[in-house]
């Protein structure tokens, strides 16, 4: 399946169909070229890009605010329910200035050395001679893909390594906007064409940017809590799709999986030996997705973050590096749309309004413009902070969801870099051995 694909051409070769992409990076001078990065050595000390190729409500409301059509909840719906032209307008005006080449300057200026890009399937240009599948992309918008290559090159010019994330893959693998779909009824794992539909644009992925990739993840987030079938499904993918991706990859690009919810240590002798050479697990840890995890005091979500360093130390002693892939500042789920375009929180007692809602709290005081909090919130936010920093470190790294948010500063480590709360140096520590 890999070898006898077609090259077709270098990455730049695409940016000419795909008249929306300006890059303001110099073509008179050459890109330089970074060493490939230590992973078994250096920290991995990163920020997510999310929001940006594949939309999420909360990161930027008013995308969804500006189509007047309180149905169109992700990415499928926007094209499902918005004409094209229209749908076209209103990503090519996001894609132009949700990211620009200044954030990426500024990402390194806070001395971040890998950010991680969300993209979904539907943004990558396959053609029929790249994949058997009769899989389609409709009706998602595309035009995602000149914006990567730009991304890219703005990455290489600012000496920032990169972790392509494929985030969304053909018929959603969990059901949450992030994927592209919010869907009760994810059929990603229970079809084999949309799997393999995914390995192969991984391998075309791998085989036109992977000189520019120093990570490639195969998949975010599959849902292997679903049943066995479904975990069944990743593990079968992620080895298939490991394969696939590393006959045609270079030896110094690392392949990255991710826990599927699962636990890191559902994995332990998963793609040992030479089967599985550069090998990273992705894991992702919030605490606001239930009502024990948001009955925690400061301190309790502190020391709950702290017991992740045995469990992943252990993990990491096996034949995988480690990663915390995701992770924020948010002790809340207040951030608006964080649940879904029009679902509430949890901790407000608004996710779901019954006579049973458990309520933790009033939302003000927790989320929007940092300039309101009190000290005692910020100062928490700075601990909360360093110790998913010391989680991180204790393994290969970390990588902090997300770079910049509309209105929910405290997800956003633009935001916390100007609050004080997050350190313009990844390195200095208010609270050094947080976790003794």
């Amino acid at each position: 399946m890999t070898s006898s694909t077609p090259n077709h051409g270098s990455p730049s070769s695409f940016t000419t169909s795909l008249p929306h992409a300006s890059t303001s990076t110099s073509t008179s001078a050459p890109l330089p070229t970074l060493a490939p990065f230590d992973y078994a050595n250096d920290k991995i000390r990163g920020v997510n890009i999310g929001g940006w190729l594949v939309l999420e409500p909360w990161i930027t409301p008013s995308v969804f605010e500006s189509t007047g059509n309180e149905n169109v909840v992700d990415e499928f719906t926007l094209g499902q329910l918005v004409d094209d032209q229209t749908a076209l307008s209103i990503l090519t005006n996001h894609w132009e200035t949700w990211i620009t080449e200044d954030d990426f300057a500024q990402i390194s200026a806070a001395g971040l050395n890998h950010v991680r890009i969300p993209i979904g399937y539907w943004s990558i240009p396959l053609t029929s001679s790249d994949t058997s599948t009769s899989t389609s992309t409709s009706p998602y918008t595309t035009g995602a893909w000149a914006y990567l290559l730009r991304a890219l090159n703005w990455a290489q010019k600012h000496n920032i390594y990169v972790i392509l994330d494929l985030h969304g893959a053909p018929g959603s693998q969990n059901g949450y906007d992030n994927s592209g779909q919010r869907t009760n009824n994810p059929v990603w794992g229970v079809n084999p064409n949309n799997i393999t539909r995914t390995i192969d644009t991984l391998v075309f992925l791998a085989r036109e940017v992977g000189s520019q990739v120093s990570v490639l993840e195969l998949l975010n987030e599959g849902a292997g809590f679903i049943n066995g079938a479904w975990a069944t499904a990743v593990r079968g993918f992620f080895t298939d799709a490991y394969g696939a991706v590393r006959n045609v990859a270079g030896p110094s690009m690392k392949i990255m999986i991710g826990d599927a919810f699962l636990g890191v240590n559902s994995w332990t002798n998963f793609l040992t030996g030479s089967q599985g050479q550069g090998v990273m697990m992705d894991f992702h840890e919030y605490q606001i997705f239930s009502d024990d995890q948001l009955d925690r005091s400061f301190d309790d979500h502190i020391n709950f973050a702290c017991t992740y360093i045995q469990s992943l130390t252990s993990f990491a002693n096996s034949n995988m590096w480690t990663i915390l892939g995701e992770w924020s500042n948010a002790v809340t789920d207040c951030a608006q749309w964080l649940n879904g375009r029009g679902v509430g929180a949890r901790w407000d007692g608004t996710w779901f309004p019954s006579s049973n809602s458990v309520v933790h709290g009033t939302c003000s005081n927790y989320t929007g413009s940092y300039t309101s909090w009190t000290n005692d919130y910020k100062t928490f936010l700075r601990k909360y902070w360093e110790v998913q920093v010391d989680v991180g470190e204790s393994v290969q790294g970390w990588v902090f969801w997300t770079w910049k948010a509309e209105n929910a500063d405290e997800w956003s480590y633009q935001k916390g870099l100007q609050g004080g709360w997050i350190p313009g140096d990844p390195t200095n520590r208010m609270y050094p051995g947080i976790c003794s």
